[in-house]
C-alpha cells in the first residue's frame, strides 16, 4: 500500500474524529474506516457471549470465528458482526464502558490491526480514524492528523449523540465515562493514544465541522496533489 493513499486521524473520544473523517473522505473521494467501530464490535461480542473484556485470547478467537466487516455500500459504512448490523448497538453507553478495556488486549489489537491493513489494500484512497492509526497501524501515512478538544465540549457532543439515539443519559455520567476511557487509552502498554510524530494537531473545541474539514482538506490536497 502506497503511503500517499492513507490519511490518518487520531484523537480521544469526543474530539470529532468520526464526523470529520466521514466528511473529509466524502470531499476527496476516499473510503472511510472507523477503526474504533471495530473495537466496539468486539465489545459487543464480549457482552453477547459473556466474555471477560480483559480476556484477549478469548476475544480474538471469537472475532476470528464470527467476523467483523463493513458494508461499504452504505454511507457511512455499516458495521457488521457476522451477518448482523450492529452500527447502533456499538454506540450505546454500556459498550463505551468496556471498549477501552477490550482495546487494551494485545491479541485483539493484533487481529484488528491486520484487518485494518487489509482494508487499506482494498481502497486506493483511505481516510482512517481512531487512536493508533497514525502512530502504529499506518505510521507511513503521508498525512496524519491529531484532534483535540476540551472535556466540556467533548461531553456535550457525546451526550447529544446519545440523546439523539434515544438514550436517557446525564452529562456527568458521560463525562466520567470519557475521563475513564482517556486514562485507559493513554496508559495502556500496547498502542497507547499519543500524538503521532509529525502529525498536524487541530483543536476542534471552538470550530465547526465544516471549518475543521476545510483546514484538513487544504492540507491533504497540498500533500497528495489532488485536484
Amino acid at each position: 500500500m502506497a503511503a500517499r493513499s492513507i490519511i490518518t486521524i487520531d484523537g480521544a473520544a469526543g474530539t470529532g474524529k468520526s464526523s470529520v473523517a466521514q466528511l473529509l473522505a466524502k470531499n476527496i473521494g476516499a473510503g472511510c474506516l472507523d477503526s474504533g467501530a471495530m473495537y466496539r464490535a468486539v465489545a459487543v461480542l464480549a457482552k453477547d457471549f459473556d466474555i471477560d473484556p480483559k480476556d484477549g485470547p478469548a476475544l480474538a478467537a471469537k472475532v476470528n470465528g464470527v467476523g467483523i466487516s463493513f458494508n461499504w455500500e452504505n454511507d457511512p459504512p455499516t458495521v457488521m458482526l457476522g451477518g448482523r448490523d450492529v452500527s447502533a448497538r456499538i454506540r450505546e453507553l454500556d459498550i463505551s464502558g468496556i471498549v477501552s478495556s477490550v482495546a487494551k488486549q494485545p491479541e485483539v489489537r493484533a487481529v484488528l490491526m491486520d484487518q485494518q491493513r487489509i482494508i487499506a489494500f482494498t481502497h486506493p484512497l483511505l481516510v482512517t480514524e481512531g487512536r493508533d492509526q497514525g502512530s502504529v497501524v499506518f505510521p507511513e501515512a503521508v498525512v496524519r492528523f491529531f484532534l483535540e478538544a476540551d472535556l466540556e465540549e467533548r461531553t456535550k457532543r457525546r451526550t447529544k449523540q446519545l440523546q439523539e439515539a434515544g438514550k436517557d443519559v446525564h452529562p456527568d455520567v458521560v463525562a466520567e465515562d470519557i475521563k475513564n476511557r482517556d486514562h485507559i487509552d493513554t496508559t495502556r502498554s500496547d498502542g497507547p493514544l499519543i500524538c503521532p510524530e509529525g502529525a498536524v494537531v487541530i483543536n476542534t473545541s471552538h470550530q465547526s465541522l465544516e471549518e475543521v474539514v476545510c483546514e484538513m482538506e487544504r492540507i491533504v490536497h497540498d500533500a497528495l496533489k489532488l485536484k
